[in-house]
């Protein structure tokens, strides 16, 4: 399967090009389409595009067939003696308490080959600049703090005020969200003055999740929720096993709480199609495609209005 070539409209684009390894075959072929057609750079024509997508979509009909019940055989290890400690640091942290409140979770080594996958791409320069960080030959314990780390994110992010009641908050990683609102009272933060006395702070909280890498399993089988760079990036190292938050789930309704929207509204694909996609995918020539795509920010905008009124006490 060619990649598509990286052929420029405009040289001054050069530094805003980035490469995304996508996954072919399984995902909507509309969302390939779409892809390509958004990026703005080379466009084989739609009749390429769909012939490669019919090719990928017929090899996964051979590994149905082929690795039939394969996510249902996977692997999980416990933590080395050397790791307990960093563990029982993680649940220790407040985000991962927060995050991991409703449904058992444990902290286990998971077998990276037979995650399940429900995102189907994932971005070069993330995956380089892990690689980088980590070096050919990790640590254990490095590849630990990977995979759960404790301690604020030092992801690069930007705030700006637009207008007297609109902010934009913006930042490369596609883990950039707007978290919740609370209502704060005064003594909670420092350095507040205002024109009057303050009774009630409103806080509108921007940044990342919890970026713990973790999965959800129901029966036997594991779903990749959050950190598929960190897990693309050490398969490609040749680890076979990575540092996994597991959060367990025993009845389809609690899929809901703990699971993605994409795995809940299709279940039954990830849970009971005899082979579905899998981590080692974007490693298989027949199924994945580097294409190369506009780098984006993701943006989040807020606004808001301020009404006063009287109503009986």
């Amino acid at each position: 399967m060619l990649d598509l070539p990286l052929t420029l409209p405009d040289p001054r684009l050069a530094g805003a090009i980035e490469e995304r390894v996508w996954l072919l075959g399984q995902p909507p072929l509309q969302d390939y389409l779409d892809l390509v057609e958004n990026s703005g750079l080379a466009d084989p024509g739609q009749k390429q595009l769909c012939d490669e997508w019919r090719r990928a979509n017929d090899h996964y009909h051979e590994l149905e067939l082929s690795e039939a019940g394969i996510a249902d055989q996977m692997q999980i290890r416990e933590l080395t003696p050397d790791l307990i400690p960093l563990a029982k640091a993680v649940k220790a942290d407040r985000r991962f308490r927060r995050a991991f409140d409703s449904f058992p979770t444990e902290l286990a080594l998971v077998e990276l080959d037979r995650l399940i996958v429900y995102q189907h791409h994932v971005t070069r320069p993330f995956v380089d600049n892990i690689q980088a960080r980590l070096g050919p030959a990790p640590t254990d314990e490095a590849i630990f703090r990977l995979c759960l780390p404790t301690g604020g994110s030092d992801t690069p992010a930007r705030a700006e005020r637009v207008g007297s009641r609109r902010f934009l908050f913006s930042s490369e990683s596609t883990d950039f969200r707007f978290n919740e609102a609370v209502l704060l009272r005064p003594e909670q933060i420092t350095d507040l003055t205002g024109f009057g006395s303050i009774s009630s702070v409103l806080g509108i909280l921007i940044g990342f999740g919890s970026n713990f890498l973790n999965a959800v399993r129901f029966e036997n089988r594991f779903v990749l929720q959050n950190g598929y760079h960190r897990a693309y990036a050490l398969r490609a190292l040749g680890l076979k096993y990575a540092p996994c938050a597991v959060q367990r789930v025993t009845r389809r309704d609690e899929l809901a709480v703990a699971a993605s929207q994409t795995v809940v509204d299709a279940a039954a694909f990830y849970f009971k199609a005899s082979r579905p996609p899998l981590l080692k995918d974007f490693f298989d020539p027949a199924l994945r495609k580097i294409v190369p795509v506009r780098r984006m920010r993701n943006v989040i905008e807020v606004t808001f209005e301020v009404r006063e009124f009287r109503m009986e006490a």
